[in-house]
């Protein structure tokens, strides 16, 4: 069973949705990077999302791309990134964990060779922020020829040919869209329908987490009680990142209880 398939069925069976937290790899620094990401881990986190440091993260605000910035100051790469989620999965070998960056980094090495490398390294699932649904299928089949999930975007306003065909390539898990714009934890997400949600499942989706604007407990039950599976949070979880660049302990510490409390949102009682 891979392990996204194993994580919701295990959710289930707690009557609990996925908490699933947001970092930038290699910021502030490689050795920093290990610790925050075990840190998220330990204290609850049920999967990984981790982006690669990109000089042009479009669908990014500034909290992410200040991280983005960070990481490639301190002559982050690829190739770092391959390294620390190798690490991560050497000490961690159940957790899921998806990679979300730009296409540019994934061309840059050829298709085949970055998705090999990254099923090397221990990855589940790719997301491309920049390419739209009308352009996944090369990446869809390169990413099935090597046991990852290619997960795709459900846009709050998809229609219902989008929706569908979201249905007919999905898998591992659907990133719902909670507003329009780039992510950022300044702006609430707008947590979409039940209507959204059922039309989702109608559809037979891979299951929704609900990304952009999640950075409360709060939004995390309102999204779990919605329909949705689970909740992504990146800005607020790089804000604090941000935050103590400058005292890892206290940044570590932060980290562990945000993810706890973030984490005690997700109970679907």
């Amino acid at each position: 069973m891979a392990r996204y398939e194993t994580m919701f069925t295990q959710l289930d069976a707690k009557n609990e949705g996925a908490f699933v937290p947001f970092v930038m790899l290699g910021d502030p620094d490689k050795a920093t990077s290990l610790q925050i990401i075990q840190t998220l881990i330990d204290n609850g986190a049920d999967a990984l999302e981790l982006g690669f440091p990109y000089s042009d993260p479009i669908a990014d605000g500034p909290t992410i791309q200040a991280a983005s910035i960070r990481a490639l100051g301190n002559g982050n790469t690829p190739s770092e990134c391959l390294d620390i989620i190798a690490d991560i999965r050497r000490d961690n070998p159940d957790i899921p964990i998806g990679l979300l960056l730009y296409s540019n980094l994934v061309l840059a090495r050829g298709i085949d060779t970055f998705y090999a490398q990254a099923k090397a390294s221990g990855v589940d699932s790719i997301l491309i922020a920049d390419v739209p649904l009308r352009e996944a299928k090369r990446f869809i089949d390169v990413a099935s020829s090597n046991e990852i999930d290619q997960i795709l975007i459900a846009p709050p306003n998809a229609t219902e040919e989008t929706l569908q065909a979201i249905g007919q390539l999905s898998s591992g898990y659907t990133y719902l869209l909670g507003r329009a714009g780039v992510t950022g934890a300044e702006t609430a997400a707008e947590t979409p329908a039940s209507e959204l949600i059922e039309k989702l499942a109608k559809h037979k989706v891979a299951p929704p987490l609900l990304g952009f604007g999640i950075s409360t407990p709060e939004q995390v039950a309102h999204a779990i009680h919605s329909g949705a599976a689970g909740a992504i949070s990146g800005s607020a979880t790089v804000n604090i990142i941000a935050k103590h660049l400058d005292n890892t302990p206290a940044m570590l510490s932060e980290l562990g209880e945000f993810v706890q409390s973030m984490k005690a949102g997700t109970s679907k009682a």
